[in-house]
């Protein structure tokens, strides 16, 4: 066999092998990502997504030695999926009701389309720490700029109302609990803060 193809074969096998690995790493991810939004990433064992993903433990420690390495990568494949909005658009609109509305509009339609993995994300952030660490380094700053792009020149008051308008739990109350359309719940908090001059 020619040294060529010897290069050639080991060029093609090793290329194979790192598909491989990208496919294992993953379904692991995928498997670990369904998992949180059903049970948590608290409750969630690195023996649950091995046996999820079909893999060994071993297999899994490889590509992820720790649940940190592994909720990163969870957390970046779910906001890669589906990015918070984007709140710099907003500062064109000179209306502040109208930049409330559709502000309010894309962050309720993003919780909407991410109900169960946020609600059980940020239920677990309330008492575990390295889940808490995840969900301010990924939601953290599109929050901020929304707080910051939605809130400008608003009082105290207002910027505490406008606070709890951005709240997943009250965008839950409203429409999952309270019923009410997303439009509807829209303009409810949209009078809220206008009402807490």
């Amino acid at each position: 066999m020619s040294v060529q193809l010897k290069s050639e074969k080991r060029t093609y096998t090793l290329r194979r092998r790192a598909e491989q690995q990208a496919e294992t790493r993953r379904r692991i991810v995928e498997a670990a990502v369904d998992l949180h939004g059903s049970i948590g990433p608290a409750l969630t064992t690195f023996s649950m997504v091995a046996e999820r993903a079909g893999v060994q433990r071993h297999t899994l420690y490889a590509h992820f030695p720790d649940e940190r390495s592994l909720y990163l990568a969870c957390s970046g494949l779910a906001i890669e999926r589906d990015p918070p909005p984007d709140a710099d658009p907003w500062r064109a609109i000179e209306d502040q009701h109208e930049r409330w509305r559709v502000g309010l509009r894309a962050i309720y339609g993003w919780y909407e389309r991410n109900a169960a993995l946020t609600a059980c994300v940020l239920r677990d952030a309330e008492s575990h720490a390295l889940v808490r660490e995840i969900v301010e380094l990924r939601l953290g700053p599109p929050m901020a700029a929304c707080r910051e792009v939605l809130g400008a020149k608003l009082g105290a008051k207002q910027r505490a109302v406008l606070q709890l308008a951005l709240s997943f739990f009250t965008w839950r109350t409203l429409v999952r609990e309270g019923g009410l359309k997303p439009g509807a719940a829209v303009e409810a908090m949209v009078q809220a803060i206008d009402c807490a001059k």
